[in-house]
């Protein structure tokens, strides 16, 4: 019975483990109805994206550090415990220890020929080059959070930029297709006229190029949209060429006013904070450099035994545990001006890191003039592109009119066709023109 039970509960597991697997690949891969949002696609690219992850690791790191530079600040403690074994040099002399003979060293440096230390040591060291090393380690863990900061967003906008192109991909094969159908239709309309000798052969053959052309349009159009998914892909899936879709788009956002936009720029651009924070590395090494021309302060307290007998007395009741204390200053002297070359090197990297804030500063002026100005215009122009799209609809459905009225010309047609494709792919690359400028300012304020 019992073995029937084991049988039983060992086919549970074998079967559940295959029904795990299935469910985690269907947690991990997209549902086929729910296309993947801008959010989503986003999340999983900052997941697989190892320019993040080493920028990540390197303000991880530098934290670590700022806790090391800190905690140097502080006593360190050691637990010292060691034997020493000395020849004999086969003489012995009395101790000061109560005149007992015991064996000298052949060593002069040596104190016994059994030596045991077992020591508590707490060093301290006192100097302006602690608090630098503090400062240089806080310098460059305010620049790795900016780096770190600086490579999210510069995600975000390849992100955003595939995500749109991939959409305007996909719209653009829409196009092709009803373009293609059109064409298809209206050579079914000539081959019709020119059987009921209303149009001539040369309107069926400028129908058939125009036809092939379409077709040509419809493959290329599918060739781009595969590669967009392909590089949008890279990013998501280890597989690239896992099948996903994405969800509508939907409306544009508003343009934010510009004052708006400034403010945040200004206060949350990392781009500033990693030049302000090279500026404090470049000060914090100055500040290294002058302290090496100053003394530093040692101190030391030892406690435990020194002694030839691991014991707290030896054999004639002297004291053997006991401790030490000491003060040292180093001062420094003469070194060939080595640190003084240090801290003129330290000030020429000091004002270079200021050249470098300026720039920032004045870089940041610029993007947000020019990227601000670019998202106006490509949303003032897509009114204009939704009117011009109708209007060459509307073009194209008289002209058609009027051809098979026998009032137009093939020509008129294939030129009312080339105008409304053009539109409609003019409208669909003003709307990525238009969302990738708006990702910009939002990646430039923080708020994407």
């Amino acid at each position: 019975m019992l073995f029937r039970f084991r049988t039983g509960l060992i086919t549970v597991v074998l079967l559940a483990i295959p029904i795990c697997g299935f469910l985690k690949a269907q947690d991990a891969a997209p549902a086929a109805n729910d296309g993947l949002t801008l959010d989503q696609v986003i999340r999983r690219a900052q997941a697989n994206e190892p320019i993040l992850a080493a920028a990540a690791a390197e303000r991880h790191a530098t934290d670590l550090e700022r806790k090391d530079a800190r905690a140097g600040l502080l006593p360190s403690a050691a637990y010292h415990n060691q034997y020493v074994f000395t020849q004999s040099n086969h003489t012995s002399a009395a101790t000061t220890q109560g005149g007992v003979n015991q064996s000298l060293p052949v060593f002069i440096a040596n104190n016994a020929v059994h030596e045991y230390y077992s020591q508590g040591v707490v060093n301290e060291t006192v100097g302006l080059a602690q608090v630098g090393a503090v400062r240089l380690a806080d310098a460059n863990a305010a620049r790795a959070q900016a780096e770190l900061e600086i490579a999210r967003r510069g995600l975000v906008l390849t992100v955003v930029s595939l995500y749109y192109n991939l959409h305007a991909g996909i719209d653009r094969v829409v196009i092709a297709q009803r373009a293609r159908d059109e064409a298809n239709h209206f050579l079914d309309i000539t081959q019709k006229r020119e059987s009921a000798r209303e149009a001539a052969h040369a309107d069926v053959v400028k129908a058939q190029l125009g036809q092939q052309q379409r077709q040509r349009e419809l493959q290329e159009a599918n060739l781009a949209a595969d590669r967009s998914r392909l590089e949008l892909g890279v990013l998501l899936f280890p597989d690239p060429s896992t099948a996903f879709t994405l969800a509508p788009p939907g409306a544009p956002e508003m343009l934010p006013e510009r004052q708006s936009i400034e403010a945040a720029a200004r206060n949350n651009n990392p781009e500033l904070r990693s030049a302000l924070a090279t500026l404090q590395a470049g000060e914090a090494e100055v500040f290294n450099a002058r302290a090496a021309l100053l003394p530093d302060l040692a101190l030391n307290y030892t406690y435990g035994i020194d002694a030839p007998q691991f014991a707290r007395h030896g054999p004639d009741g002297a004291l053997n545990l006991g401790y030490s204390a000491s003060a040292t200053v180093d001062i420094p002297v003469w070194d060939w001006l080595t640190s003084e070359r240090k801290v003129k090197e330290a000030h020429i990297r000091a004002d270079a890191a200021k050249v470098a804030l300026t720039a920032a500063q004045r870089r940041l002026l610029a993007d947000l003039s020019e990227f601000y100005n670019e998202a106006d215009v490509a949303r003032q122009q897509l009114a204009s592109l939704d009117a011009t799209v109708l209007t060459a609809r509307e073009s194209l459905r008289l002209t058609n009119l009027r051809y098979v009225d026998g009032e137009g010309t093939v020509l008129d047609v294939v030129d009312a066709e080339n105008t409304l494709i053009s539109s409609e792919n003019a409208r669909v690359d003003g709307m990525v023109r238009y969302q990738q400028a708006l990702a910009q300012l939002e990646t430039l304020t923080g708020r994407l």
